[in-house]
C-alpha cells in the first residue's frame, strides 16, 4: 500500500514539474516573440526615419518610404535568385513586424479623418456636392476601365491561373484588450481634465486619452458584424470614436471641439498630438508593402500582362479624369487637386498630395475612405452587372477603383480574387506615386484642374 502511495506521489511530482517546465518555456517563447517584434519593427521604423532625413537633406520630392519599399523588394528578389535561403530568413525575420502593421493598418491613416471637421468647415455645400459627384462617378468609371482592360488582356494572353500563396491573417482583438484600452481612456480623460499640468500643455494634455479613444474605436469597429461593417467600417468607427472623445472633452473643459482637434494633429515635431504619433507609422506601412508583394511574386510574374496593363491605364485614367471633371463642374482647383488620388490607398494618397501645393490632406483622406466605402458596398453588384466574371478582372477592378476597403469586402465573399486584389491594391498606389513624382505630370494635372502655377 505504501509503495503504491509513493508511486502515485512520484507521478504527481513528475507531472507538476513537467507543467512548470512547459509554463516556463511558454513564457520564455513569449518574451522572445516580443523581442523579435520590437527588433524587426525597429529596423523598419529606423529605415523610414533615416530615409526621410536623407530625402529632406537632398531636397528630393519623392516619397522616401516608396524608395525604401523598392529597395527591400529588389533586395529580396536578388536574394531569391542567388541565395534563396537568405530570402526566406529575411521574410521570417520581418514577419512579426509585417503582421503587427497589418493588424493595425487602418489606424495609421485615420488621423486625417479625425480632423476632417476642421478641414471641411470652410468648404461650401455646393463644392461638397461636386466632390461627392466626382467620387461616385469616378469610382464607377475607374472600375469599368480597370475591369474591361484586365478582361481584354486576359482574353488575349489566355494564361491559366495558379494558386496564390496563402496570406496569414492577424488575430482578432480580444475582450481583454478592449477592456484595457477602455480603462486607459477613462483614466487619462479624467487626468487631462482635472490635472492638465501633470501631462504638460496643449497637445500633450490630450494626447493619451485621444490616442486611447482612437485605438478603442478601431478595436470596437473591427469586432462589429460584417453586415454592420459594410456601412460602419472600422475606419469610420475609429474616427467617430476620436471625434466624440474630442467633443466630450471640449464640452466639459469649455475649450471647444476645434481647440481639441487642433491638438490632435499639430504637425509640429516638438509638440506632437495623438494623430502625429499614429501618422508617424505611415512610412513604415508603405515600406512593409514590399514583403506582401514579394510573397506573391509568382502570381505577379505569371499574370504580369493583365495586372500591369490594367493598373497603369486605370491609374492614369483616375488621376486625369478627376482633374478634368473637376474643371468641368467648376470645383475649386485646390479641392480638385486634393481628391486626385481618390482611388489610391490613404497611406500613399497622402504622400501624393504632399507633392501638390495647396492640397488639403484631410479632404484627401475623406475622399479615399468614401470611395472605398462605396466600393465595399456596391462593387460586387456592379461587377455582376458588367458581366466581369473572371476572378482576375474582378480583383483588379475592385482594388484599382476602391483600394483596401473594396478589396476587403470582395475577398471576404470571393477568396479566389483576393491575391489579385492585393497585388493591384499595392501596384495602383505605387504607380500613382511614381507618376505624380514626375514634375511634368504634376504640372499637367494642376493645369487641367485649373490651378495657376507660380
Amino acid at each position: 500500500m505504501d509503495f503504491n502511495k509513493n508511486e502515485a506521489l512520484r507521478e504527481v511530482l513528475v507531472e507538476a514539474n513537467a507543467t512548470n517546465s512547459a509554463g516556463a518555456s511558454d513564457r520564455f517563447q513569449k518574451v522572445v516573440g516580443v523581442c523579435h517584434l520590437l527588433v524587426s519593427l525597429g529596423v523598419i521604423l529606423s529605415m523610414d526615419y533615416f530615409l526621410k532625413r536623407a530625402f529632406v537633406a537632398a531636397a528630393i520630392k519623392f516619397p522616401s518610404a516608396l524608395f525604401g519599399m523598392f529597395c527591400i523588394f529588389s533586395v529580396l528578389l536578388i536574394l531569391d535568385c542567388f541565395a534563396p535561403p537568405m530570402a526566406i530568413k529575411a521574410m521570417a525575420f520581418f514577419e512579426p513586424a509585417t503582421m503587427f502593421i497589418q493588424r493595425w493598418l487602418p489606424l495609421f491613416y485615420v488621423p486625417a479623418m479625425v480632423v476632417l471637421p476642421l478641414a471641411v468647415k470652410d468648404i461650401p455645400a455646393a463644392s461638397g456636392a461636386k466632390i461627392v459627384f466626382i467620387i461616385v462617378g469616378g469610382w464607377l468609371a475607374s472600375c469599368c476601365v480597370a475591369g474591361y482592360t484586365a478582361l481584354t488582356v486576359r482574353n488575349i494572353v489566355k494564361t491559366e491561373m495558379i494558386p496564390a500563396e496563402p496570406m496569414e491573417k492577424p488575430p482578432p482583438f480580444s475582450t481583454f484588450e478592449i477592456a484595457s484600452w477602455s480603462v486607459i481612456f477613462l483614466v487619462f480623460f479624467i487626468i487631462a481634465y482635472f490635472f492638465p499640468i501633470a501631462l504638460g500643455t496643449t497637445a500633450r494634455t490630450s494626447l493619451p486619452f485621444l490616442l486611447a479613444a482612437t485605438v478603442l474605436g478601431y478595436m470596437i469597429g473591427s469586432r462589429l458584424p460584417s453586415s454592420v461593417k459594410s456601412l460602419l467600417h472600422p475606419i469610420v468607427c475609429c474616427a467617430l470614436s476620436a471625434d466624440l472623445a474630442a467633443m466630450a472633452f471640449g464640452y466639459v473643459s469649455r475649450i471647444g471641439l476645434d481647440a481639441v482637434l487642433g491638438d490632435y494633429l499639430t504637425k509640429v515635431p516638438s509638440n506632437p498630438g495623438a494623430g502625429d504619433i499614429l501618422m508617424g507609422f505611415l512610412g513604415s506601412v508603405i515600406i512593409s508593402f514590399a514583403f506582401s508583394m514579394f510573397k506573391q511574386k509568382r502570381l505577379v510574374k505569371r499574370h504580369a500582362a493583365e495586372i500591369f496593363t490594367s493598373v497603369i491605364l486605370s491609374c492614369i485614367f483616375s488621376l486625369y479624369s478627376t482633374a478634368f471633371v473637376g474643371r468641368i463642374v467648376g470645383l475649386e482647383p485646390a479641392l480638385t487637386v486634393s481628391i486626385l488620388p481618390r482611388c489610391i490607398t490613404v497611406a500613399l494618397a497622402l504622400s501624393i498630395v504632399s507633392l501638390f501645393e495647396g492640397a488639403n490632406s484631410s479632404l484627401t483622406a475623406a475622399a479615399v475612405v468614401l470611395t472605398g466605402l462605396i466600393g465595399a458596398n456596391f462593387v460586387q453588384a456592379l461587377l455582376d452587372k458588367l458581366r466581369l466574371n473572371d476572378p482576375i478582372a474582378r480583383g483588379i477592378a475592385t482594388a484599382s477603383s476602391a483600394h483596401g476597403l473594396g478589396t476587403a469586402a470582395l475577398s471576404a465573399k470571393e477568396p479566389e480574387a483576393l491575391p489579385f486584389c492585393a497585388i493591384a491594391y499595392a501596384l495602383n498606389g505605387i504607380f500613382g506615386s511614381l507618376l505624380c513624382s514626375v514634375p511634368v505630370v504634376r504640372r499637367s494635372l494642376t493645369l487641367i484642374a485649373g490651378q495657376v502655377l507660380m
